[in-house]
C-alpha cells in the first residue's frame, strides 16, 4: 500500500495513492535501468499477487540475474519504517510463490539467479540538498519521490 505525500499545496491535483506508488516503481525502473538492468516486467499479477518490478541483467544464457523488486513509497511520518515493515514474512512468502509463477511462465530464465529486491521511496515537500539527481523524481505538484533506500537480496526465499 503506498501513502499519499503529505502537504500538497491548495488547488493542485492530488495524486492517488495507487498513481504515487506507480511514481515510485518508475523512479526505480529508471535508476536500475541506468546500472544496466532490463525491466522486463512492472506489476505483474498473478494469484499471489504483483511483482512490482521484474529486472534482468544479462542474458538467460549466460549466466544471467533476475530481480524480483518490491517498491515501497511513503510520506513522512510513516508508521511503517519507511515502508521495511511491510515487507512480513508473509508478504515475502507472496512474492516468492509470484516469483515462482513467473519463472513458469518464463522458462527461458528458469536457471538465472534470482533475488528479492525492495526499494524505499520517500515522499517529500522539499529535496534534501544533498540528494544525487538519479535519486529522485520531481512530481507536477511540487513534491518529490526521493530513493532512500535499495535493499539487494533483501530477505531469503526459502524460508
Amino acid at each position: 500500500m503506498t501513502d499519499a505525500c503529505p502537504d500538497s499545496p491548495a488547488g493542485r491535483d492530488a495524486l492517488t495513492p495507487a498513481a504515487l506508488g506507480t511514481l515510485g516503481e518508475d523512479l526505480i525502473a529508471q535508476w536500475m535501468t541506468a546500472r544496466g538492468w532490463t525491466v522486463r516486467d512492472r506489476q505483474w499479477h498473478c494469484t499471489y499477487g504483483e511483482l512490482d518490478l521484474v529486472l534482468t541483467q544479462g542474458s538467460p544464457q549466460e549466466d544471467g540475474i533476475m530481480a524480483f523488486v518490491e517498491v515501497k513509497t511513503r510520506s513522512q511520518g510513516n508508521w511503517d519504517a519507511d515502508g521495511l515493515m511491510a515487507i512480513t514474512r508473509s508478504k515475502q512468502t507472496k512474492l516468492w510463490k509470484a516469483a515462482q509463477v513467473y519463472l513458469l511462465k518464463h522458462p527461458q530464465w528458469a536457471n538465472a539467479v534470482c533475488r528479492f529486491d525492495v526499494a524505499l521511496v520517500a515522499c517529500r515537500a522539499s529535496l534534501p540538498t544533498a540528494t544525487r539527481p538519479d535519486r529522485y523524481l520531481a512530481l507536477s505538484d511540487g513534491r518529490y519521490l526521493i530513493l532512500q533506500d535499495y535493499i539487494d537480496c533483501a530477505f531469503d526465499a526459502r524460508r
